[in-house]
């Protein structure tokens, strides 16, 4: 669990912010979540209406009150709408590490904003938390996470058959893994380019 002196901070790219999400990103956060083209991999079903939305908006201020969870908001840089989502989960500062998730709305799909926020989300985790492990699991099939995952450096270091149940249908899910050093040569290597 983080202290309570953890805040969420906006983190800023060239093209974006994260940033937390209020009340008010509820309309948002339902065109992404009851999107069945965006959550076809994702581990839970469809936001049913716009009362679910509210409901996770507000399970996501009551996980971070207990400092088990941080999800932010991904906004553009000159606009304050939410197009997707970024989390870190299953923080554990004894063993410095944590699991990161991520979604973004069909709309902003092939614009590398997920790999954008996710780096962001990925430079948070180890410079300002400190974490030794960052982990993160996408159904097999869902290529997209996958070039996001891999294209930061993060490792296949598994695969779990029948992880999940999303609906009625068992779902894999291929594990990844990026190390503090691992992040620190990929860190290298962008900053030569």
């Amino acid at each position: 669990m983080l202290p309570d002196a953890i805040a969420l901070p906006t983190l800023t790219t060239p093209r974006l912010r994260l940033r937390a999400m209020t009340p008010a990103d509820a309309p948002a956060l339902f065109t992404i979540f009851s999107d069945l083209e965006v959550v076809r991999y994702w581990s839970a079903p469809p936001l049913a209406d716009l009362a679910a939305a509210v409901a996770l908006q507000a399970e996501i201020d009551a996980l971070f009150e207990a400092r088990t969870l941080l999800q932010w908001g991904i906004v553009r840089a000159d606009e304050d709408h939410v197009l997707g989502t970024c989390t870190l989960a299953e923080i554990d500062l004894q063993h410095q590490r944590a699991a990161i998730g991520f979604a973004l709305g069909r709309s902003s799909w092939g614009q590398g904003c997920a790999r954008e926020a996710v780096r962001a989300l990925v430079d948070f985790g180890f410079q300002e938390l400190g974490m030794h492990r960052l982990g993160a699991d996408a159904d097999p099939r869902n290529v997209r996470s996958i070039a996001v995952l891999e294209g930061l450096g993060f490792v296949r270091e598994g695969y779990q058959r029948e992880s999940y149940l999303v609906g009625d249908e068992r779902q894999d899910a291929v594990l990844f893994g990026l190390l503090r050093r691992e992040w620190h040569l990929g860190r290298g290597r962008r900053d030569r380019i």
